[in-house]
C-alpha cells in the first residue's frame, strides 16, 4: 500500500498483441487494411442494393467469412503459442530475495545490495556479454527510465553521505545469476521501465519480394476491373440506346430510368460479377502453402544435428520462397564458419617451433585413439585435462629439462589472463574463461604443468611443476580493442617485480628491447608459417621491473584511475610507458576449427550462383587464410584485392585500382560519384561481367571510408564484381551497414547468417535472417528467421527447400491467377450476348464454391506436394539461378498468364455455345437452354487444371466433389426445400447423360491445352531453359571435380586474432572479489590423484565440444581441407 501510493510502474509486461477484448475488433482492422479484403467487403455493400446486384449475399459473405476466420485463427496461434499471450513477472515489494540453484533470470532493474559470494559479489550472465561480476552498493537518486544498456548515473545517500552509482552495481531484467547462491537487490525500474523493455522495439516486418510484387499486381487487377466494366457500361449505354426500346413490351423499365443511369447501374453490377478477378481466397491459401512449407523445414532430418540435439527450425512462416531467391550471403566467421571451440596447436619459444605433429602411424592409421598416434603422456601431470592432445614431444622434454624460456613462456600464460579457476572438491577443477582463446591458452599452461590454481583480488596461486606458489598481483594492463595485447605486473614468492605482456606481435614487436632483433626474426617466420595455415596468434614477451621506479609509476596509477577527467587516457599514457624494452618470449598459435561441411557448402552455394561475403572481427589475415581453408577465396583466382587504407583518398584509390584491373575500360570519371552525389543511383548497381575470378579483402578501418555517401556506390560496384568479398576487423555496426547497401542499391535479396550477439544487427538488417545455435548462446536464433547448429545445412535450406517453396508457390500463382482469370471472362464475353445485363453465365452456388471447395485442393495440392528430386537440387546448383532472377513468376509472366487466360476464355464460351447452338436431344428435344449452357461451361471449366502425377489425385477428388455437389444442388429435393435458391432444377441429369457434352468437353480440353503443349516443345528446342538442360543431361551424377591443393607459404606478418573483452582486468584488480577460497590442497603432485577436470567457460566456450568427444576426430565423407593438407605437406618422412 505504501509502494502504490507513489504509483511506481508495476512489473507486468505484455510481449502479446491481442487479449480476449481486443482481439476480434483489432484482428478485422488489420485483416481489412488488406485491399483485397476491403474490396469484398465494398462488394458486399453494394450487393444488398437490388438495383444493381444480380448475386446473392451469400456468394460475397461465404467466401469473406471464411477467409477472415481462417487469417483470424493463424493470428490467434500466433499470439497464443509462439508468444506466451502475457508474460507476467511481478515483484510484491521493493527488496527483492533470490534464491539460486543452477541459474536463476532478473525480472527487474536492481540495485545489488548483497550476495552470498565474498565482498557481496554476484557472477551474472547478460544477453549482449559472456560475463560480468558485479558490485554491491542503501535513498537512491537516479536517471529516468532509458535504453541505454551500457551506462547508469544515480547517487545513493547513507549515514550522511553520498556514493556514485554507475552500471556495474546494477542487474538489469534479463540477466541470469550464476554461480551465485542468493543476493539481494533494490528495484530501480520494473515492468516496460526496464532497460531491457526499453530497448524492445517493433521488429520490422520482413516481406518477400513476391508479396510485394502482388500487392501491384492486385492493384493493376483494379485498374483492368474498372476498365472492364466501364466497357461493358458503355455497351450497356449502346444497346439500351439502339435495342433498349425493343424489350420495354415485356420489360419494361422503372419509371426515372434512362439509358445513362441503366449505365451507370450497370457499372456496379459488373463490379460485382466480374470480383472473382481479384481473388479473396488467394492470402488465405499463400499462408497455408507458406505453413505447410515450414513443417518440412522442421521435419527435415538431414538438417538435425544429432551431437547437440537440434533441429532445424523455421521461426517465420512469411519467408519461405524468398529462400530460393538469395543472391548475397553474408557470414560471420567465428562460430558459424569454424567450431568457436579453440585447440592449442602450435608455438614457437625463443626462435623454435613445436607444432602438432602427427606420426606416419597415424597417416597409415587414422582411426586408432589418441594414445596409439604418438600422442604427448601428461602422465606426469596429475592436474592435466584429459582431453588436451599435443604430439610434439619435444617441448615436454624442454619443460621438464626446466628450459628457462619454457618455463617463463608457459608462466606467463598462466599468470596473464583475467580466467577464473573453480575447484569446488578437491582435484575437480574447472575454468570460466571470458574468451575461447584464454581458455585454450590456459589450460595449455596447465597440461605443460603450469597450473592455474585461484586468485584473489591480491594474488595469483599456480602449480609450477608440482610446487604451489602465490604470485602477488600487482596490476592488471587491461585488453582494449586500440592496445590489442593485456599485461600484468605481479611479485614472484622470491619478491622479483615482473610484467608479462601477450598480444599482437605488430603491436608488441614495437615494444621490444633492441637485443631482440634476432629472435624477433625468427619468431616472424614461424607466425608467418601458423598465420598460413589460419592459426590465431599471438605474441609473448616480459621484462623485470625496478621496484624504485614502479612505485613511482603505481603512485601514479592510482592518481589516474581516481581521476574524473580523460581516466582512460591517462591510464593509456602509463600503460605505454611501462610497456616498452620488453624481451621476446615466443607466439602461441591457436586454431579455429572449421566445422565439417564449410567448403563444400560455399563451393555449392557459388555453383548456385550465390555470393558469399564474410563480415568477421577476427584480423585480416587471420580471416583471409580461412577464406582460402573453406574454398571461399582459392589459389585459382586472378587476383585478391585487399584494402587497407587508412584514409579517404587511400581508399578511394585502392577501390579505383581494383575496379580498373577487373574493368580496364572503367573510366576515372565514373558515373557512380555524380548519382551519388546528386542521390541517385538506385540503378547503378547492376550485374556486371567480368572476365576471370576475383576476391576482396577489406579492413574494417578502411571499410569505414568505403561506406560514406560519397563512395559506397564504388565499394559496392568493386565488391559485387568479386566472387568472394571478406570485411574483416567489422563492428556489430558495419555488418549491418554494408548489409543495408547492399539492399538499398541490389535488386537482389540478401541473407545473413551468424552465431552470437554481434551478428544480431546484420541478421536483422538483411532479408532473410538465419541463426545457428553454437557456443555463443541463443541471441541470434532468437532474432532470426531460420535456425539450424551447422553451416553446411545452409545449403539444404537454400537448394532445396529453398527452390521448392519458390517454385511451388509461382506454380501456384500461375495456376490461381489463370483459373480465375479464365472464370472471370467468360462473363465478360457472354456479356456482348446477353444486351449487357449483367447476368451470369454460371448458377450462384457454382460461383461461391468455385474458390472455396472445387479448386481448392488442386491449387493446395500443387503448392505442397510438388517437388523435383533432392539429388537434382545438389547435382545442378545451376537450377538455383532461375529464381534469383524472378523467371518463375513476374509482371511478365503474370502477362502471359493473363494471356493465356484470355484464349482459355474465348475456347471455354465459343464452343460450347456454338455446340449447343441448334442441339437437340436423343429423343428431339432442344438443349439449347441457359441452364444447359451455364452447366456445360462449368464442367468444362472444372476439367481446366494442373495436371501432375500428384496432383492428378486432388484434381480427380475435385471433379468427384463437383459432381456429387452439383448433382445434389440441382435435384429435386432442393428445389423443394427452397425453389428460389435452387433453380437449376433436373439440368444435371439432362445434360450430363447427353454424349453432345462430353464430347465438347473433350474438345474444349484439347484446344485448351495443345498450343500450351506446342509452345513448350518449341521453347525446350529452340530456346531451352536450365531445367530443360538438366532434364536433357545423364540422371547419374558426373565424377567430383579434383581441385588442384596448393601448398601456399604466406607473406603475412600476422594471423592475430583474439576474443577478448575490455574491463576484466579492473575488475580481477577491484578489490572486490568474487570467489570463495579454494578447498585446502597439497602444494606438491606426489600425493594428488588424476584429476577430474572439466572447462566450462561461459559465453563462447573454449577449448572442447560439450560432448567430450576428441576434437581432432574429422567427419566420414568431409572433404580435405587445405588447412589439413598443408599439416600433411609438413610430415616428415619415414
Amino acid at each position: 500500500e505504501f509502494n502504490l501510493s507513489f504509483r511506481y510502474a508495476t512489473n507486468a509486461i505484455k510481449t502479446s498483441k491481442y487479449n480476449v477484448f481486443t482481439f476480434l475488433p483489432l484482428n478485422l482492422f488489420e485483416q481489412f487494411q488488406r485491399i483485397a479484403n476491403a474490396y469484398f467487403l465494398v462488394l458486399l455493400v453494394l450487393q444488398v442494393i437490388p438495383q444493381i446486384s444480380s448475386l446473392s449475399w451469400f456468394t460475397t459473405v461465404v467466401p469473406l467469412i471464411l477467409v477472415l476466420s481462417v487469417t483470424a485463427a493463424k493470428d490467434a496461434i500466433d499470439d497464443i503459442v509462439i508468444l506466451p499471450s502475457f508474460c507476467r513477472q511481478t515483484l510484491s515489494c521493493l527488496t527483492i530475495h533470490l534464491f539460486h540453484t543452477f541459474s536463476l533470470g532478473f525480472q527487474a532493474d536492481l540495485l545489488l545490495l548483497s550476495s552470498s559470494e565474498p565482498l557481496n559479489l554476484v557472477y551474472v550472465e547478460t544477453a549482449e556479454l559472456d560475463g560480468l561480476k558485479k558490485e554491491p552498493t542503501h535513498p537512491v537518486r537516479c536517471e529516468p527510465p532509458n535504453n541505454r544498456l551500457d551506462r547508469f548515473t544515480g547517487t545513493l545517500t547513507f549515514a550522511g553521505q553520498k556514493y556514485s552509482l554507475d552500471n556495474e552495481k546494477i542487474l538489469l531484467r534479463g540477466c541470469t545469476l550464476r554461480n551465485t547462491e542468493w543476493c539481494f537487490g533494490l528495484v530501480l525500474f520494473a515492468g516496460p521501465e526496464t532497460k531491457l523493455m526499453q530497448n524492445c522495439g517493433k521488429s520490422m516486418f520482413k516481406r518477400t519480394s513476391i508479396d510485394r510484387l502482388m500487392n501491384i499486381l492486385v492493384l493493376c487487377i483494379f485498374g483492368f476491373l474498372a476498365f472492364m466494366c466501364f466497357v461493358l457500361a458503355i455497351g450497356n449505354y449502346i444497346w439500351e440506346t439502339n435495342e433498349g426500346s425493343g424489350f420495354t413490351v415485356f420489360l419494361p423499365r422503372e419509371d426515372g430510368v434512362s439509358a445513362g443511369f441503366s449505365t451507370f447501374l450497370t457499372f456496379w453490377s459488373y463490379i460485382i460479377i466480374l470480383n472473382t478477378v481479384v481473388p479473396i481466397s488467394l492470402y488465405v491459401s499463400v499462408e497455408i502453402i507458406r505453413l505447410g512449407n515450414s513443417f518440412y523445414i522442421d521435419w527435415d532430418r538431414k538438417m538435425y544435428h544429432a551431437n547437440s540435439d537440434t533441429p532445424a527450425e523455421a521461426r517465420t512462416t512469411t519467408l519461405n520462397e524468398e529462400l530460393g531467391q538469395i543472391k548475397y550471403v553474408f557470414s560471420d566467421k567465428t562460430g558459424t564458419l569454424t567450431q568457436n571451440i579453440m585447440v592449442f596447436n602450435k608455438c614457437s619459444i625463443n626462435g623454435k617451433s613445436y607444432d602438432l605433429r602427427i606420426s606416419p602411424l597415424c597417416l597409415l592409421f587414422p582411426l586408432l585413439p589418441p594414445q596409439s598416434k604418438n600422442a604427448v603422456d601428461f602422465s606426469f601431470n596429475p592436474l592435466a585435462d584429459p582431453r588436451f592432445v599435443f604430439h610434439d614431444h619435444s617441448l615436454v622434454e624442454a619443460v621438464k629439462l626446466e628450459s628457462p624460456e619454457v618455463h617463463t613462456f608457459f608462466r606467463l600464460l598462466a599468470l596473464c589472463h583475467t580466467v577464473m579457476a573453480e575447484e569446488k572438491t578437491e582435484g575437480e577443477l574447472s575454468y570460466q574463461a571470458q574468451s575461447p582463446d584464454e581458455g585454450a591458452l590456459v589450460t595449455a599452461a596447465r597440461n605443460f604443468g603450469f597450473v592455474f590454481r585461484s586468485r584473489t583480488p591480491g594474488s595469483i596461486s599456480i602449480v609450477e611443476m608440482g610446487n604451489q606458489l602465490s604470485y602477488e598481483l600487482l596490476a592488471i594492463l587491461d585488453f582494449n580493442n586500440v592496445r590489442k595485447r593485456m599485461s600484468v605486473i605481479v611479485r614472484s614468492p622470491e619478491g622479483k617485480l615482473s610484467l608479462y605482456c601477450k598480444g599482437a606481435d605488430t603491436l608488441i614487436y614495437e615494444k621490444l628491447h633492441p637485443s631482440c632483433s634476432k629472435l624477433m626474426d625468427l619468431t616472424t617466420e614461424h607466425l608467418n608459417e601458423f598465420a598460413g595455415e589460419g592459426l590465431r596468434t599471438l605474441a609473448l614477451a616480459y621484462k623485470d621491473l625496478d621496484e624504485e621506479y614502479f612505485d613511482q609509476w603505481k603512485r601514479r596509477h592510482h592518481e589516474a584511475s581516481t581521476s574524473l577527467d580523460d581516466r582512460e587516457g591517462q591510464l593509456d599514457l602509463l600503460y605505454e610507458e611501462i610497456e616498452k624494452d620488453l624481451l621476446l618470449l615466443g607466439a602461441t598459435a591457436i586454431e579455429d576449427k572449421l566445422q565439417d561441411g564449410v567448403p563444400q557448402t560455399i563451393e555449392q552455394l557459388a555453383k548456385a550462383d550465390i555470393k558469399v561475403w564474410v563480415l568477421t572481427g577476427d584480423k585480416q589475415e587471420t580471416a583471409e587464410n580461412i577464406g582460402y581453408s573453406c574454398n571461399l577465396l582459392r589459389e585459382e583466382m586472378t587476383e585478391v584485392f585487399v584494402i587497407s587504407g587508412h584514409s579517404v583518398d587511400e581508399v578511394h584509390q585502392e577501390l579505383r585500382t581494383a575496379l580498373n584491373a577487373m574493368k580496364p575500360e572503367t573510366a576515372e570519371d565514373s558515373v557512380f560519384l555524380s548519382e551519388a552525389a546528386t542521390g541517385k543511383g538506385a540503378e547503378a548497381a547492376e550485374d556486371e561481367a567480368v572476365s576471370g575470378d576475383y576476391g576482396l579483402v577489406i579492413n574494417g578501418h578502411s571499410l569505414a571510408y568505403a561506406l560514406e555517401h560519397s563512395m559506397e556506390l564504388d565499394f559496392l560496384r568493386t565488391a559485387c564484381l568479386c566472387k568472394a568479398v571478406i570485411c574483416c576487423r567489422v563492428t556489430p555496426l558495419q555488418k549491418a551497414q554494408v548489409v543495408e547497401l547492399v539492399k538499398k542499391y541490389k535488386r537482389a535479396v540478401t541473407l545473413a547468417i551468424g552465431d552470437g550477439a554481434n551478428d544480431v544487427s546484420m541478421i536483422k538488417a538483411a532479408h532473410i535472417g538465419v541463426g545457428i545455435s553454437g557456443q555463443e548462446g541463443m541471441q541470434a536464433v532468437l532474432s532470426s528467421d531460420y535456425s539450424f547448429a551447422q553451416f553446411r545445412f545452409l545449403q539444404r535450406l537454400l537448394l532445396v527447400h529453398g527452390r521448392w517453396s519458390y517454385l511451388r508457390m509461382c506454380k501456384f500463382l500461375r495456376y490461381f491467377f489463370y483459373k480465375n482469370f479464365t472464370f472471370t471472362f467468360v462473363h465478360f464475353w457472354f456479356a456482348f450476348f446477353c444486351g449487357f445485363s449483367a447476368q451470369t453465365v454460371y448458377d450462384e452456388w457454382f460461383i461461391t464454391l468455385y474458390n472455396l471447395m472445387y479448386t481448392a485442393l488442386p491449387v493446395l495440392g500443387m503448392g505442397l506436394f510438388d517437388q523435383v528430386t533432392v539429388t537434382w537440387s545438389f547435382q545442378y546448383p545451376q537450377l538455383y539461378v532461375p529464381g534469383q532472377r524472378n523467371l518463375y513468376f513476374s509482371k511478365r509472366a503474370f502477362f502471359k498468364c493473363a494471356l493465356h487466360s484470355c484464349y482459355s476464355s474465348l475456347l471455354l464460351f465459343f464452343i460450347p455455345y456454338a455446340a449447343l447452338q441448334d442441339t437437340v436431344r436423343d429423343d428431339g428435344k432442344d438443349v439449347a437452354d441457359y441452364q444447359s449452357f451455364a452447366l456445360l461451361t462449368q464442367t468444362c471449366l472444372m476439367f481446366m487444371s494442373y495436371w501432375t502425377a500428384v496432383n492428378t489425385f486432388f484434381v480427380l477428388g475435385s471433379l468427384a466433389m463437383y459432381f456429387a455437389v452439383t448433382f445434389t444442388l440441382y435435384s429435386n429435393g432442393m428445389f423443394l426445400i427452397l425453389p428460389a435458391a435452387f433453380p437449376f432444377l433436373g439440368t444435371g441429369r439432362n445434360s450430363l447423360s447427353q454424349p453432345s457434352v462430353w464430347l465438347t468437353v473433350l474438345l474444349t480440353s484439347i484446344l485448351c491445352v495443345l498450343p500450351v503443349v506446342t509452345y513448350r516443345f518449341l521453347l525446350t528446342q529452340l530456346c531451352p531453359s536450365i531445367n530443360d538442360k538438366a532434364r536433357q543431361a545423364k540422371a547419374t551424377p558426373p565424377p567430383p571435380s579434383q581441385r588442384t591443393r596448393i601448398r601456399r607459404t604466406s607473406s603475412r606478418r600476422s594471423g592475430y586474432a583474439f576474443s577478448h573483452a575490455q574491463g576484466y582486468g579492473d575488475l580481477v584488480t577491484s578489490g572486490r572479489y568474487l570467489r570463495r577460497p579454494a578447498v585446502p590442497r597439497p602444494s606438491g603432485f606426489a600425493n594428488m590423484g588424476r584429476a577430474t577436470t572439466g572447462f566450462s567457460p561461459m559465453g563462447r566456450s573454449a577449448g572442447y565440444s560439450p560432448t567430450g568427444r576428441p576434437q581432432n576426430a574429422k567427419a566420414q565423407n568431409v572433404e580435405v581441407t587445405s588447412l589439413q593438407m598443408y599439416r600433411t605437406i609438413q610430415e616428415p618422412a619415414l
